[in-house]
């Protein structure tokens, strides 16, 4: 994208230990979350005007929790420009009413809550979780509109701003109530997407036009103050565009608060009528799991012990356990929700070789994290089991690819990964991926990636995204601008090579951080590890709102 830089708000190269991570992470998360600052939330208060979070905080059931969403978005981009906290806006799940409900709030405290780029993209992102999932949903509107110095980028992509009112009418169609309040500005195309909600609230002062009086003059000469062109008044009484006028925000919230508790409630996924009663759910034994896994990937573990960490009673019902050692599967329950774990082992195992083999070899060392032919297989054919027994998915991803090599070649690692991607690609029950490590090349793909449709992906502080890891990528990199400067007659001393090489890892080190990944919505969350079992639940609870399942089907099936 030409707009974005890598300058002061960018991701750092990653740090070494787990207390400096949290520490950056949570840093970072609180400058994110201040928007466009201490001045412009003064002059949102000045305009008599709730902030985004203000809003949302009095919105919600006392006591609840907001599992923000996409708070990284925009990070490091678009500082030519002065930035884009959290994409201009804020977004996640809430209760309202003691039902979980998709909030979508523009920030006006950024560029006046205009939509840049990444602002289409992370509002069409809430948009598609609320729709997978049937999240009623809540607009929180106060938005000048399209940044126009980027409106080629914004304007007319499939995934760009049309898209968002694509789904506002998809939505609705499908019974998933919609509620809008307009608490400051909402303009031009902008104008549809509160109008095709169930509701509509507009607070005095707001103002709700195709065009602004400026524009209305120059195009057509017309002299208009914005009250008669489009103000709560004249939407309520002149033009019936408004359901309900209220005199400020907190009048609003209050009438957002009093319908929703009126929406019917609809059945729940056929997964969540199986669930434990709350009362009876048992915690998992205690412990953090900062401690069991490492922050920089070098430390081995079992990752069984960071099941049971997460599961309820710390039981859990291995598939079997002693084939395809590199991946484990099974079942166990989150807060009484039944689950399905697909996760990779991180200790280094010791694997019985076939008979026949080489001779005088009776065993191989199988390396954690690699996902081997054997472990295609099995995770596959798990996958299948969990759709069969209407159980949600749940990938623990530390993977850094699928084993490579004469002897994997031979054994099909090609034909067996393909029929996992079949399985995990063609999978009709929810999916929900925590990146709790490396998430490298093919690897990602196996263990249900972005682009492999999970209704939610979380990365802890530690996850590293990328085609391969730093240091091999830095060499191959380093080793392409070399050929590039050989063939143009240039031969690089040894101190150039290592200035060459120290950048091009810095570079791609900055690409490895998970905030590099959340500021281009590749994750959908960065979390604490020690709230993975918390953000679980309550992701399963909001999954289990969607009580429709498609059949499954796997089209060519390798075998």
């Amino acid at each position: 994208m030409k707009s974005e830089t890598s300058g002061a708000g960018a991701a750092q190269p990653p740090t070494a230990s787990w207390p400096q991570a949290l520490q950056d992470w949570q840093s970072s998360a609180a400058t994110v979350r201040a928007g466009g600052g201490p001045k412009a939330q003064q002059r949102q208060h000045d305009k008599g005007r709730l902030t985004a979070r203000e809003r949302i905080s009095l919105l919600l059931d006392g006591g609840s929790e907001f599992d923000e969403l996409m708070t990284f978005a925009g990070y490091g981009m678009y500082e030519d420009v002065g930035g884009c906290p959290s994409g201009g806006t804020v977004t996640g799940i809430g209760h309202i009413g003691g039902r979980p409900w998709m909030i979508i709030a523009n920030d006006a405290t950024v560029k006046a809550g205009a939509f840049f780029p990444i602002t289409a993209k992370k509002v069409i992102r809430a948009q598609t979780i609320a729709l997978e999932n049937h999240l009623p949903t809540v607009y929180l509107v106060d938005s000048a509109g399209v940044y126009l110095p980027m409106q080629d980028e914004i304007f007319p992509d499939q995934d760009d701003f049309g898209r968002v009112f694509y789904l506002n009418a998809r939505m609705s169609a499908q019974g998933i109530p919609q509620i809008a309040a307009i608490m400051g500005n909402c303009v031009a195309g902008g104008a549809y997407l509160p109008v095709m909600c169930d509701t509509l609230i507009m607070t005095e002062g707001s103002g709700l036009y195709l065009a602004g009086p400026a524009l209305v003059k120059a195009a057509i000469g017309q002299v208009v103050d914005s009250e008669e062109l489009g103000g709560a008044d004249m939407h309520a009484s002149i033009a019936g565009t408004v359901d309900y006028k209220e005199p400020d925000d907190e009048s609003a919230l209050r009438r957002i608060r009093s319908l929703a508790g009126l929406y019917a409630q609809g059945d729940p996924a056929p997964f969540a009528r199986r669930r434990t009663p709350a009362a009876e759910v048992q915690e998992p034994p205690a412990r953090d799991l900062t401690e069991l896994v490492g922050f920089d990937g070098a430390k081995t573990y079992d990752v069984r012990d960071l099941i049971t960490s997460i599961v309820d009673g710390g039981e859990f019902h291995e598939f079997k356990p002693e084939y395809g050692e590199t991946i484990v599967c099974g079942f166990a329950r989150v807060g009484g929700f039944p689950a399905a774990f697909v996760a990779n082992q991180r200790t280094v195992i010791k694997k019985k070789m076939k008979a026949g083999g080489v001779p005088g070899l009776t065993t191989r060392i199988e390396v954690g994290g690699v996902i081997y032919g054997d472990s295609a297989d099995k995770a596959a054919r798990f996958i299948l089991d969990a759709n069969q027994a209407g159980v949600p998915l749940v990938f623990l991803s530390d993977v850094t690819g699928f084993m490579v090599g004469r002897d994997s070649e031979q054994e099909g690692i090609i034909r067996r990964g393909a029929k996992l991607v079949n399985a995990v690609s063609n999978s009709v029950v929810p999916k929900i991926t925590i990146i709790t490590g490396g998430s490298f090349g093919a690897g990602n793909y196996a263990m249900n990636g972005k682009a492999y449709g999970p209704r939610f992906i979380f990365a802890w502080p530690s996850a590293k995204y990328a085609v391969m890891s730093g240091n091999a990528a830095a060499k191959t990199l380093l080793d392409i601008q070399l050929a590039a400067l050989r063939r143009s007659g240039h031969a690089p001393d040894d101190e150039e090579l290592q200035r060459l090489y120290d950048e091009v890892k810095a570079k791609y080190d900055t690409e490895l951080d998970p905030r590099y990944a959340a500021a281009r919505l590749w994750v959908d969350e960065i979390i604490a590890p020690n709230d993975t079992r918390a953000r679980l639940i309550r992701s399963l609870e909001a999954c289990a709102q969607n009580p429709k399942q498609e059949e499954l089907r796997v089209g060519v099936f390798q075998v």
